[in-house]
């Protein structure tokens, strides 16, 4: 394993290639390269190397990653007798680094892979045809409707002929039921009137 002690801001990290580091806030953005040099011990392997103060010609070559906090740290003040209680808190900001490679320089194989950048063509999706049977069913759903409406008229009309043909009926039958008994009581009216004059006569 390969890896460096390095200073930033007044405090000493370990840089492993490949890994990350958390140092304090740095005026950088996220995506930027960063180079530091001031590389305090190199170890590669069974390998070491102590910087006099830093080792000469030896960097730590890293990509920001992101800006982050830390956790919340509470600061409670208070003196007593006295009715001081002072709260506070704090979070310090914090920036992550992607170490990429400690050496000299930076190796043309590193640098050809960052600007290097893969081509994956978009994924082609079928989507399934909607089968054509659904304007039928729209057809046969629209049929019985038609044939109601038809059929209504129909109904209309054979009800207004049963009316009809029923109604002659009644009358034809009507008068013919109340022509004898019409005649019967103008008979029996006509008996009682002669009688009656016959009786007067007699008297």
């Amino acid at each position: 394993m390969k890896y460096a002690i390095v200073e930033s801001g007044g405090k000493q990290y370990k840089a492993v290639e490949g890994e990350s580091i958390q140092l304090d806030r740095l005026p950088l953005q996220v995506g930027e390269e960063i180079q530091m040099d001031q590389v305090l011990l190199l170890v590669d392997e069974d390998n070491v190397t102590v910087g006099t103060p830093t080792v000469k010609e030896m960097n730590v070559f890293a990509k920001v990653v992101e800006h982050l906090k830390g956790p919340k740290v509470v600061i409670f003040k208070y003196s007593p007798k006295k009715r001081i209680r002072v709260k506070t808190g704090h979070r310090q900001n914090y920036t992550r680094l992607q170490v990429e490679q400690i050496g000299a320089v930076k190796t043309a194989a590193v640098a050809k892979a960052e600007m290097i950048v893969e081509f994956e063509p978009p994924e082609v999706t079928e989507v399934p045809m909607k089968p054509a049977k659904a304007p039928a069913k729209e057809k046969a759903a629209k049929a019985p409707k038609a044939t109601k409406v038809e059929k209504a008229p129909e109904k209309a009309k054979a009800t207004k002929a049963a009316k009809t043909s029923k109604a002659p009926a009644e009358t034809k039958a009507s008068k013919t039921s109340k022509t004898p008994k019409a005649t019967a009581a103008k008979k029996t009216t006509k008996t009682t009137t002669a009688s009656k004059t016959k009786k007067a006569e007699k008297k």
